[in-house]
């Protein structure tokens, strides 16, 4: 048994939670811009593009993520192609994570009142101007809040990506339980850290969302 300090396993945990900030931060924002293309696509694609949207979205919002990640990784191995766990990793997690965005965000179109659509088509407005002008800046004081919060589920789906080796926090927890023989105080570390990075994000969406309803009102 290694004689490791509390400083130690913390020091350790905080190293390996830099993986997991990083690796939630590139899901998020490839997931942002694929959700954002998938989601101009099922409006003003027709309706081809809006099934083949719809079936990309239950494709990744009906399977476990945890298969997606063993997909990723394994699966592209039997077509040749060769993947890091930290590649598989962002990829996974970046198409969950638009799959997730995409539909959140055509809820907060479609909230949108009817009347703005048929002013800005009076205008003869293109598409792309509708979007632009009209329909988006209004979407996005809507879709702030649901979509701050969703990160925390990004977050804490970075957990699973230890199971095809990414060394996150996680990960690190099970190795360093392993070596102290202390998973209690190990995976109660883990526990915080993990409480320490989503409770700001939760708190934040939270706030968002009073503001944004008290503007309304």
């Amino acid at each position: 048994m290694v004689d490791f300090t509390l400083w130690d396993i913390f020091r350790n945990l905080l190293l390996a939670a830099r993986w997991t900030v990083v690796l939630s931060l590139i899901a998020f924002v490839g997931g942002g811009i694929v959700g954002l293309a998938l989601l101009v696509a099922r409006l003003g694609g027709g309706r081809i593009a809006e099934r083949l949207v719809g079936a990309y979205i239950q494709l990744f919002q009906g399977t476990p993520l945890l298969m997606q990640l063993f997909l990723m990784y394994f699966g592209l191995a039997l077509f040749g192609i060769e993947t890091s766990a930290w590649t598989s990793a962002a990829l996974a997690l970046t198409f969950y994570t638009s799959a997730f965005l995409t539909e959140i965000w055509r809820g907060c179109v479609a909230a949108i009142p009817k009347g703005q659509w048929e002013a800005a088509q009076s205008l003869a407005m293109s598409f792309g101007e509708l979007l632009r002008h009209v329909v988006l800046p209004q979407a996005l004081k809507i879709a702030v809040p649901p979509t701050v919060g969703f990160l925390v589920q990004v977050i804490k789906g970075t957990a699973l990506a230890s199971v095809i080796g990414f060394v996150e926090l996680t990960k690190a927890g099970g190795m360093i339980s392993n070596v102290t023989y202390q998973p209690l105080l190990v995976f109660a570390a883990v526990a915080l850290i993990y409480f320490v990075l989503c409770f700001p994000v939760s708190l934040y969406a939270k706030t968002l969302e009073r503001k944004i309803h008290a503007g309304r009102h």
